[in-house]
């Protein structure tokens, strides 16, 4: 018994120290083979599934002895039969002149010859595998080899179960990879990093600030036009905080309808309203220990503006229809495109909330006031298109640039990046289109005719005159861009184009627009 003792414990210590079940394996059949006449020492994982028995791992201690079969094929039946056998959880002897019963020969595969041992992995509650140990006919096992079988299934049960639990991780791991990869196809990114374009020369100042900011935990406003990368700026800012392990959400406060703003926010208990079937958590509580992005906080309704102002001075909200406070630790960092300040001196805006908010107020400048980024974020949209369009890559000439630095940029970095996915889709990766993206193309300059006085432009700033339809689409397509794709509503595109919403999509469908893909960009 203390001899078994002994065995048993340094099984069990190997079968614990190695996670992948062939190293265990390999190193339990040679602490083994000291106390029992084994030839070769199988374990096998039952696939219900695809219905069969799949060998994990073997370790042949006799060098003449062919590798056994990777897998057996089972019928229902058999299967059935196997599983029944594998509850009683005994340990099933097969000599080396009997045949097993017919309901076990499938435990053993086919070219296996000699006295055989074999048992059941798992528990009655979850059965996974079969540990099989072979002995050549020249050796036999004893009762006392079965014996000592019986006591080795709970270790390589063990053993079998962490494996499965590896397999599960690692497959797992591929599909967040898998994901990874698409959704990095999606944006165009070769990381998942944010890049922010600029950071060295037209966004330097910015970059200070954010820099002096990042360490502490007040309120962030970000001031900028749409598309200038509020967002981005805001997500570097949570990246180089303390916070930057935690979560970070953007929540759009002008995309919420005002009746859902509280429940969205802050959440809502089961029964609190029409439809409310289960208790929601809102963005605060699950931004706890990270950064909330509160992207155009000037549209949220002044019932939303008490609420938060609770928030940001001692951190307790409460949700909808509930009757408890609960405490959140969140970092607000809010962004808006209008005139706070006029506002609140209108009435429009909280001056008690506008004064906690825009403790650290941060200016992001449009476009068109750091020209000497257009060429850098040319260049990084076009390696963008390469991953997103499977393009070869081009670069933008510098008569690109020239151009892309002459256009005013209403939609901002949003925009320049449609403007580069189109002209690279449009050059089908031979050239980038810019011109034809932009709505110009140049072209020669025609001479007058002799004794004519009308003077002629000289050549590099000769513009064709686009047909009526390019010129609509661009400036539709520009509106769609500033919007980010919304059509109605007070931020729509219908409301800056002045046209009714339905008339804009007969349109849009009439000239081939497609709105959402302005919506990702």
């Amino acid at each position: 018994m203390k001899k078994f003792q002994t065995v048993l414990l340094s099984v069990w210590q190997e079968a614990c120290r190695h996670i992948e079940i062939s190293r265990s394996t390999e190193t339990i059949a040679a602490l083994l083979v000291r106390h029992m006449p084994i030839d070769q020492l199988l374990v096998r994982r039952i696939d219900r599934q695809r219905s069969c028995l799949e060998t994990v791992a073997v370790e042949s201690l006799d060098p003449d002895l062919a590798a056994s079969d990777a897998r057996t094929e089972c019928s229902a039946a058999e299967m059935k039969k196997l599983l029944a056998w594998c509850r009683q959880g005994q340990v099933a002897h097969r000599g080396g002149a009997a045949s097993m019963p017919n309901k076990l020969e499938m435990l053993v595969p086919g070219q296996l010859d000699g006295d055989v041992l074999a048992g059941p992995l798992g528990d009655q509650a979850g059965v996974c595998g079969v540990l099989v140990l072979v002995a050549t006919a020249q050796r036999a096992f004893g009762a006392r080899d079965e014996a000592l079988m019986q006591v080795l299934l709970d270790p390589f049960s063990v053993a079998l179960e962490n494996d499965h639990r590896l397999r599960e991780m690692a497959a797992l791991r591929e599909a967040a990879e898998a994901d990874k990869r698409s959704l990095l196809s999606r944006l165009g990114r070769k990381t998942l990093g944010d890049t922010i374009v600029g950071a060295d020369s037209g966004l330097r100042a910015v970059m200070e600030r954010v820099e002096l900011v990042a360490r502490s935990d007040v309120p962030v406003l970000i001031f900028g036009e749409t598309g200038t990368g509020k967002e981005l700026l805001a997500r570097a800012i949570h990246n180089r905080s303390p916070r930057a392990a935690g979560p970070v959400h953007r929540v759009n406060c002008g995309a919420i309808p005002p009746e859902l703003v509280d429940s969205q926010l802050f959440g809502h208990e089961r029964g609190a309203f029409t439809g409310a079937a289960e208790t929601r958590k809102g963005w605060f509580e699950r931004a706890d220990g990270g950064t909330l992005f509160l992207d155009e906080i000037a549209e949220l309704p002044p019932a939303a503006q008490v609420r938060l102002l609770r928030i940001l001075q001692d951190g307790w909200m409460e949700r909808v229809g509930g009757q408890h406070p609960i405490k959140v630790d969140v970092r607000i960092v809010a962004a808006t495109h209008r005139d706070l300040a006029a506002m609140v001196s209108e009435g429009k805006f909280r001056e008690d909330l506008w004064y906690r908010i825009a403790v650290f107020p941060i200016f992001l400048p449009p476009l068109r006031e750091r020209p000497e980024d257009i060429a850098e974020l040319a260049r990084h949209f076009a390696q963008r298109a390469v991953t997103r369009f499977s393009l070869p890559l081009v670069a933008p000439s510098a008569e690109d640039v020239r151009l892309l630095a002459s256009y005013s940029w209403p939609g901002n970095v949003r925009e320049l990046g449609t403007v580069i996915d189109r002209a690279a889709i449009l050059g089908d990766g031979k050239s980038l289109e810019v011109a034809k993206a932009l709505g110009v193309t140049t072209s020669p300059v025609v001479s007058p005719p002799a004794g004519s006085t009308t003077k002629t432009a000289p050549p590099s700033s000769a513009v064709e005159i686009v047909p009526l339809d390019t010129a609509i689409i661009q400036h539709i397509e520009s509106a769609l861009a500033f919007t980010k794709g919304r059509i109605e509503g007070p931020h729509g595109a219908a409301v800056l184009l002045k046209i009714n919403p339905h008339t804009l999509r007969a349109r849009m469908r009439k000239l081939g627009i497609d709105a959402k893909q302005f919506r990702s960009v």
